[in-house]
């Protein structure tokens, strides 16, 4: 039996949920306020397809 249980978005802190999918073994995040999406195995906890807008590639660039 799969289930949805309401968390706070790990992107931006609004309300989320994250839905269990137990048919397939899959844990779906996922937030209406930004978009944010995560998929992960549910027996591994491997990332399977994940989306986080809001997180531009200047935050990954160092700057001298």
């Amino acid at each position: 039996m799969n289930y949805v249980e309401n968390i706070r978005c790990p992107n931006c802190g609004s309300y989320g949920e994250r839905h269990h999918l137990l048919d397939c073994n899959l844990v779906r995040t996922q937030c209406p306020e930004c978009d944010y999406l995560m998929v992960t195995c549910g027996v591994t906890g491997k990332v399977v397809e994940a989306y986080a807008p809001g997180l531009s590639l200047e935050h990954f660039i160092c700057r001298v």
